[in-house]
């Protein structure tokens, strides 16, 4: 047997909890095949088998935490698996005798209609419920008691052929998604076909795909983000009509944003439950909470007359879209603009290790990312040298992988400071924790058109202009409020300037 351990998922990554456990003892596995899935405070993964056969034991439960290194779960070769299978038959040989005729007389009436009811005789006796109700009810009680006596089968080698026409014919009165999955991978399919990730589930509710209807092409029939994007590019209009339909029933207004349906469906499934933490959350919770009792933070918000770059904005668009590919919003402007003044003052730029204060050489300005697994900060290295354009593609990127969680762990660790657009969502400012060892986070406000008093030529009029807050929430046993405010102040004058052509990369 070999033993499958929990390897390093990056250098800051020293332990991880099993979430889910993709195969059980007794499933066979080929090599790389998807074994467990693991949290980490970095990211969720999936860890593959380095062997193939079949799976001896599980050593650590779900929900439990180990250490990096530590042993999962053993995996034995395929010799293994006759003696799994040979205590199996001596105990099962009893029962296949009465079972064998009905599998042999099965194939007689195949040609007409009647072959439904004789698989359910043969369902019965692993399942007590299943004769109630024989015929109304056989289509959609079928799928379930399939997946249980499929692994005594399993050994037989010229049984299970016969029973295959008998598996094909539910699915005519049965969904064909649904009736597909069944016989795909019969030993996985209650296991991986009806367990869908929060990101596919979300995916399919923003597409309006029905994951009813849907066919996964993953280990043991499981849907993929893949089967998500397909089934919304082949067919939008069907998963469209039940949305259609379930909004008119609540509000009799049609045009309602996809989000906000997302949003009103989730927060209905939260309402009256009680849901324990996961790992990424209670590390959030425990590093705000440590940041917050070490150190003295303070926030310092200044205003910022963004108009000029508003203007800039639309003067390069076409330009921008067309060699990019994406649009160029207000952040990578903040973020260009934050990356300079961490040059010229360091010390908000610093770590603290212990009683030292570090001052790194690379302004690695981490980005908050919303995601439904919670805030991830995904890294921006060397932001001061990069242009508008590379910031932007490199946030859209990191952001995009971010929230598919196909980011290594390496890639959230490392930044020196942190840039939070709580603007993103309406918020004029707010006041962001600390996470050590950084010293200062900036959050950036909406943009909003205002009216303002400008000086022009010795006169004071009134104009509407695009402003935004700033605001810097630093530690105060390293930065005092003149740096904040000098920081703070250069960047204001950065982005009022709106020199930025010669650093927009295209």
């Amino acid at each position: 047997m070999s033993d499958v351990t929990l390897p390093a998922l990056g250098e800051s990554v020293t332990e991880g909890t099993v979430t889910r456990w993709l195969k059980a003892v007794g499933d066979s596995i080929d090599v790389d095949e998807p074994l467990v899935e693991i949290s980490t405070d970095k990211v969720d993964t999936e860890i593959p088998s380095p062997v193939a056969g079949i799976v001896q034991e599980i050593l650590v439960q779900e929900d439990e935490t180990i250490e990096v290194g530590a042993v999962l779960a053993r995996v034995g070769d395929q010799a293994a698996a006759p003696a799994a299978a040979a205590p199996a038959e001596p105990a099962a040989e009893p029962t296949p005798e009465p079972a064998a005729p009905v599998q042999e007389t099965a194939p007689a009436p195949a040609p007409t209609p009647t072959p439904e009811p004789a698989p359910a005789p043969a369902a019965t006796p692993a399942a007590t419920p299943a004769p109630a109700p024989p015929a109304p009810e056989q289509p959609a009680a079928t799928p379930e008691p399939a997946a249980q006596p499929a692994a005594p089968p399993a050994p037989a080698p010229a049984t299970p052929a016969p029973a295959a026409p008998a598996v094909a014919a539910p699915p005519q009165s049965a969904d064909s998604a649904a009736s597909v999955a069944t016989p795909a991978t019969p030993a996985m399919t209650g296991q991986d076909a009806s367990y869908v990730t929060p990101i596919v589930r979300k995916l399919a509710q923003q597409h309006g795909v029905d994951l009813n209807s849907v066919t996964g092409t993953g280990v043991g029939g499981r849907i993929r983000k893949e089967d998500i994007l397909q089934a919304a590019s082949a067919v939008p209009t069907p998963p469209a009509a039940p949305v259609t339909a379930a909004a008119p029933a609540a509000a009799p207004a049609t045009p309602a944003p996809a989000s906000t349906t997302d949003q009103s469906a989730e927060a209905s499934a939260l309402r009256g439950t009680t849901q324990p933490m996961s790992r990424l959350r209670k590390v959030i919770a425990e590093r705000a909470v440590a940041s917050m009792q070490q150190t003295a933070q303070l926030t310092s918000v200044v205003e910022a007359d963004v108009t000029d770059v508003g203007q800039l904005r639309s003067r390069v668009q076409d330009a921008f879209v067309q060699h990019t590919g994406g649009k160029l919003s207000f952040l990578p402007f903040f973020v260009k603009a934050a990356a300079e003044a961490l040059q010229a003052f360091p010390i908000i730029n610093a770590t603290v290790e212990g009683e030292s204060i570090v001052y790194p050489a690379t302004e690695n300005i981490s980005i908050a990312v919303d995601t439904e697994r919670g805030l991830l900060t995904p890294v921006l290295r060397d932001a001061a040298t990069k242009t508008l354009a590379q910031i932007s593609q490199e946030i859209a990127d990191l952001a995009a992988r971010t929230r598919d969680n196909s980011l290594s762990p390496d890639e959230l660790s490392g930044g020196t400071f942190t840039v939070t657009n709580t603007g993103s969502r309406g918020a004029l400012f707010d006041t962001p924790v600390v996470f050590l060892p950084q010293v200062a986070i900036l959050g950036t406000g909406i943009v909003q058109k205002k009216p303002v008093v400008v000086s022009h030529e010795g006169s004071d009029s009134i104009a509407v202009r695009q402003t935004v807050y700033l605001s810097l929430s630093y530690d105060h046993r390293v930065v005092d409020g003149a740096d904040a405010a000098r920081f703070l102040g250069q960047v204001k004058a950065r982005l009022e300037a709106a020199d930025f052509v010669a650093v927009m990369g295209i």
